[in-house]
């Protein structure tokens, strides 16, 4: 590009040359560029465009099978082996069926390895969106006249009786579970499609870490709490709404005589067998090469134990029941389940879509790869779009899968394919023998598989201490998630994350800085001792954005550190003509930014100082507001005979102040060479040369 001819030189400093900036096209012409190139075709932007959509299509071409293949069915054997317990014991968290999350478990599997972009994910069933699909089911149902305490795994749960609304249905409580389920699916998945057509991957950056983790702890003591009937065998009504943790906690409490020993005891030993597999597992992670896949050991023992003791028929235990074998048909979601379901799915594809880009960007970080945000969300969508006509509900990537994948060796995502064929094997042959699989060993696999969110509590004071803005998004979203609903806390922490994120804008750190020693460098003098403020220059920094909301602060703050309100003595000077009030204070010292008083001096001598310098290294923008806050900040100093000098500005924040009017009319006027700095030290000895000049020339005079 061309150089403008005339360089912007600061005294005794080196010399900036601006570059000539290419005219801006116009909205029309830029429009019509993309759409052109949106639209014209050929093979080379046709095999492009396969690739971006089918990323399998390029990384197999170049799969070496000596280095991965290994690796890639160990990994996809063990996932597939952790998968048909999990698919089976998720059932009861979504209300369905367990041949339904095995469809679930298939079909996930195979449609992200062709579609994802990380090497690492495990995409299928989720614990915490099964809770979300399983709050959805259980409302509908019983606005349609089912019994929601009636769960879907209990043998004959179809003879349910319906009252006079439900009568009209064509199928019985199964039926019309799926059906809820595979609407509410699609209408996750088509807005999932949606958000990365429309390039929006970006959105899941706002769903902060802490309201993550917040949000996953929050739903796990709501999952704790719904799966302690099963653990007990008691059968208490299913609370919908707010306040559904608390009020099933009472419904414990009063159904505790009638616990079911048999499910007791067999909950008892195999959360012990469970819990203490897992504590040795991880105390020997780094011996064991393979993870112990004790959850589905646990399942085959205590199917063997149910079915030769006949636990169902003598003690009256709740079994799984009839799982069928093979694949249905498929049925296409029906849109007035759809348009019932439509804001529950929102909810849905954001905590499916956040999930699965931060632990895609997780691991391809760890691993030294990149990953694309809009491809992964159209990866998961297509994971809920497609099997939502197979009898499928919602999936997403899982963090527990996902590391047992990594650590068994897994290097390209044909472990999926393993994993896949596992379930396959499942579906078509082995079903069936989990017939009398006790419901409360499933609620144990449930219940061990949150150890991971539940112990995020212990990091609440670690995190208060890094950050209390954090830990408060963190509190605020899991409390909400426990006592009013998961959506509701969700939608609570993004405003909480919104807010933190505004107030640490809106009141950042303003300090008066001074030099370190002979050096050319300067510091807060609040936080570090032995530094030598400038004679009649005050150098203040302000941590954060000049903008519409923090102007009024940064204007405190500044008259505050400096002892001078120059807005209200440049104001009372032009009211008054030339008189002039000295006040008593000097400059504040401490960190109190509250306005200065009337009282405050009214002349640069007596206010001892004859230049501000703004440090704007901090500055990350101006908006028009900040701008006019400079530009009347300068006014008021130029009036009492202050001169305001800035430094250390960004191009960003340059071009503001020049769009602004800040700097004059071009971008090499003189007012910008005499008014901003490339550091705040070159500001400073310009500052005390002009003073000194203006008093030579007053002594002259």
């Amino acid at each position: 590009m061309d150089e403008s001819p005339e360089p912007l030189q600061q005294n005794r400093g080196p010399v900036l040359v601006r570059r000539q900036r290419p005219a801006p096209r116009g909205l029309c012409e830029m429009l019509k560029a993309r759409l052109w190139r949106s639209c014209s075709c050929s093979m080379l932007c046709a095999r492009a465009l396969v690739q971006d959509l089918l990323p399998a299509t390029s990384w197999l071409r170049q799969y070496r099978p000596r280095e991965y293949l290994a690796g890639d069915v160990m990994s996809g054997l063990v996932i597939g082996i952790i998968l048909v317990p999990q698919a089976i014991a998720y059932s009861l968290l979504a209300g369905l069926q367990p041949i339904y999350s095995l469809y679930t478990s298939f079909f996930a599997n195979l449609i992200y390895f062709l579609m994802g972009t990380s090497r690492h994910v495990s995409v299928g069933i989720f614990s915490l969106l099964c809770l979300m699909v399983g709050q959805v089911v259980d409302r509908e149902l019983q606005l349609a006249g089912f019994d929601p305490s009636q769960d879907g795994l209990r043998p004959g749960a179809n003879s349910s009786i319906l009252n006079s609304s439900a009568a009209m249905l064509d199928c019985g409580r199964d039926c019309y579970a799926i059906r809820i389920a595979t609407a509410l699916t699609l209408m996750t998945g088509l807005f999932q499609v949606l958000m990365g057509v429309l390039r929006l991957g970006f959105v899941s950056a706002y769903l902060s870490q802490p309201l993550l983790d917040g949000f996953a702890m929050g739903a796990s003591v709501t999952i704790l709490t719904s799966q302690l009937k099963h653990l007990l065998g008691v059968r208490i009504p299913r609370h919908q709404g707010p306040g559904m943790v608390v009020l099933t906690w009472l419904s414990l409490l009063r159904s505790a005589g009638q616990a079911n020993v048999c499910d007791v005891v067999t909950s008892t030993v195999c959360l012990a067998v469970l819990l203490a597999a897992k504590e040795l597992s991880d105390r020997y992670r780094r011996r064991l090469r393979v993870p112990l896949p004790m959850e589905l050991l646990v399942i085959v023992v205590a199917t063997l134990v149910s079915h030769f003791g006949q636990l169902h028929r003598r003690f009256g235990s709740s079994v799984a029941g009839d799982i069928p074998t093979g694949f249905m048909l498929p049925q296409v979601p029906e849109p007035r389940l759809m348009q019932r379901v439509a804001l529950d799915a929102v909810a849905l594809a954001l905590v499916g879509a956040a999930f699965s880009i931060s632990l895609a960007e997780m691991f391809a970080r760890s691993h030294g790869y990149s990953v694309r945000a809009n491809q992964e969300l159209l990866a998961v969508g297509c994971c809920n779009v497609l099997p939502a006509f197979l009898h499928c509900f919602a999936t997403s990537a899982a963090l527990a899968k996902s590391l047992v994948k990594t650590a068994t060796g897994c290097r390209t995502q044909l472990s999926s394919v393993v994993s896949a064929t596992v379930v396959l094997l499942v579906l078509l042959a082995l079903a069936p023998l989990f017939h009398d699989l006790q419901r409360s060993v499933l609620a144990c696999v449930i219940v061990v598989s949150l150890r991971g969110a539940l112990r995020k509590m212990w990091d609440l004071p670690r995190l208060w201490r890094m950050s209390p803005a954090d830990a408060l998004v963190w509190a605020g979203t899991a409390a909400t998630s426990m006592l009013v609903s998961t959506e509701a806390g969700l939608l609570a922490g993004v405003i909480l994350s919104l807010l933190s994120l505004a107030g640490r804008t809106q009141r950042p750190r303003a300090t008066l800085l001074a030099r370190i020693g002979n050096s050319a460098f300067y510091e807060d003098a609040t936080e570090f001792e032995g530094l030598v403020p400038e004679p009649g220059v005050r150098v203040f920094r302000f941590g954060g954005p000049l903008y519409y909301a923090n102007k009024d602060f940064f204007l405190r703050s500044l008259y505050s550190l400096t002892g001078l309100d120059a807005g209200c003595v440049a104001a009372r000077r032009k009211e008054r003509g030339s008189e002039w009030e000295v006040g008593e204070g000097g400059p504040a010292q401490g960190k109190d930014l509250a306005p200065v008083s009337s009282r405050a001096a009214l002349a640069p001598a007596a206010a001892g100082f004859h230049t501000v310098v703004i440090d704007c290294a901090p500055l990350l923008f101006l908006d028009a507001a900040g701008v006019t806050t400079l530009q009347d900040l300068r006014r008021d100093y130029g009036a009492l005979g202050i001169s305001l000098l800035l430094a250390c500005c960004s191009p960003t924040v340059r071009d503001a102040l020049s769009r602004g009017g800040f700097l004059g009319e071009g971008p090499g006027d003189v007012a910008e060479e005499e008014q901003l700095f490339l550091s705040v030290h070159d500001a400073v000895q310009t500052a005390r040369a002009r003073h000194r000049e203006l008093e030579a020339t007053d002594a002259h005079l």
